[in-house]
């Protein structure tokens, strides 16, 4: 019972103080400049490819070693 208690006290929480949270505002198109000031494309040009490889492959690797260690076990 106290279990479900805290359960219940910590998502009630979760949720109330998720209301709070909003996102900022998208950035100005040429990052504030004016028309013709600039071509920078708007949020940035930050690349992804490096982040998201290495989590597909920590992913593969997390998983595998689960999947070796579910079948190491019932045998």
């Amino acid at each position: 019972m106290k279990n479900k208690i805290i359960k219940l006290t910590a998502i009630i929480a979760m949720v109330l103080l998720s209301v709070g949270l909003f996102a900022q505002s998208p950035p100005h198109p040429n990052n504030g400049g004016g028309p013709g000031s600039g071509n920078a494309p708007v949020g940035g040009g930050a690349p992804i490819d490096g982040g998201l490889t290495f989590l597909l492959v920590m992913g593969a690797a997390y998983g595998s070693r689960k999947l070796f260690k579910i079948k190491s076990d019932a045998k």
